[in-house]
Order: C-alpha cells, then sequence, then structure tokens
C-alpha cells in the first residue's frame, strides 16, 4: 500500500508500506523516531499501534533540531 505524508512545513513523501503495518512503521519508513512525530488522519492523531488504513497523512514533527 503506498502512503502519501504530508510532513507539516517540509513537504511530501510517498512510502510504501506493508498491507498488516501500523502507524507506528509509517513513521520507521519516514526515518523519524515514534517519539519525534504524531500523525493525523483528517486532523485527528491517531495511535502508534493503529492499522493503516488511509492513503494520506499529516505528519507533524514535535521535535526537530536541538544541540547538545
Amino acid at each position: 500500500m503506498e502512503v502519501t505524508c504530508e510532513i507539516v512545513g517540509e513537504g511530501t513523501e510517498t512510502v510504501a508500506v506493508d498491507s498488516d503495518a501500523t502507524y507506528g512503521d509509517l513513521v520507521e519508513r519516514l526515518d523519524y523516531s515514534r517519539h519525534e512525530v504524531t500523525v493525523l488522519v483528517d486532523e485527528t492523531p491517531v495511535p502508534e499501534d493503529a492499522p493503516v488504513e488511509t492513503d494520506h497523512v499529516r505528519v507533524l514533527r514535535l521535535i526537530k533540531g536541538g544541540r547538545y
């Protein structure tokens, strides 16, 4: 299944996931940590362990950049 991911403020990326993938799996395919982003479907946050059931999501980065 292909999912179009709009990363808010950064652009759009399309990724392929398995038919039994979760939103956490989708986040990993985008190379983000599950703690770094929130996935929105129809402007509503979805749990990372829920199955992907849509072909378009918005990804909101909660953590970006920083210094050590």
